[in-house]
């Protein structure tokens, strides 16, 4: 009777710890307690994300963007353009954990190595040929070469890359789940923190001379 007791009693007690552990989300961002809550990106108050413009103020504009029709400029280094779609440019995505990006890319250029850390991140190819890839935390590379209309996924977290293969300009939509998907890029946070690393710190941790680091940094001065 003890041990039918205690083990009763052992149930009892997982049963109450699933229903206070919170249930996983397909979004990486909460889910919304309300319709929308279009953001007010000029309020004082710091929130994790932003609090709701007043119901009476919010339009159909707050629920349109056109920004991703515009060709991002490429005329850099990286002949790279991103054009954001996240909740700092259409604040009517607030709470609604998704956000897109278009990602242009001149011949020959790159999205340099970079990684998301609050979002899982879909590509879709538009135009060009392109070739994706991440790394996973077992140093795996997984990579494709896409054309028009093919998909690739990088999961939440990892370090990944775009890479323009064909003859011409290559253009991709990408979806995030999260509002504010935020982004890493491994050599500008590398070579141009502020204030910067040290020295000795990139020398061994790429085991070459402080020459080659500072010569690397000066790249990104």
């Amino acid at each position: 009777m003890i041990a039918l007791r205690s083990s009763l009693l052992n149930m009892l007690v997982c049963f109450i710890i699933l229903l206070l552990l919170p249930y996983p989300s397909l979004s990486a961002d909460p889910d919304p307690l309300q319709d929308f809550c279009v953001a007010d990106l000029n309020a004082t108050v710091s929130l994790n994300g932003f609090p709701c413009k007043p119901a009476s103020e919010v339009t159909a504009d707050d629920f349109f963007f056109d920004g991703l029709s515009k060709e991002g400029n490429t005329d850099n280094p990286f002949g790279f353009g991103v054009t954001q779609g996240n909740v700092l440019t259409f604040p009517g995505l607030n709470t609604l954990g998704l956000s897109m990006n278009r990602v242009d890319l001149a011949r020959g250029g790159i999205n340099a190595p970079h990684s998301h850390p609050r979002a899982t991140e879909s590509i879709v190819v538009i135009k060009g040929k392109v070739l994706v890839g991440f790394v996973s935390t077992s140093s795996v590379y997984y990579y494709k070469v896409l054309t028009v209309g093919q998909m690739f996924v990088v999961p939440r977290g990892l370090v990944h890359f775009q890479y323009n293969v064909g003859h011409g300009k290559a253009t991709l939509i990408t979806a995030f789940n999260s509002q504010l998907p935020g982004a890493v890029v491994v050599s500008r946070t590398l070579f141009a923190s502020n204030p910067p690393l040290p020295v000795e710190i990139l020398t061994k941790a790429f085991q070459v001379d402080a020459s080659v680091i500072n010569s690397i940094k000066s790249k990104f001065a």
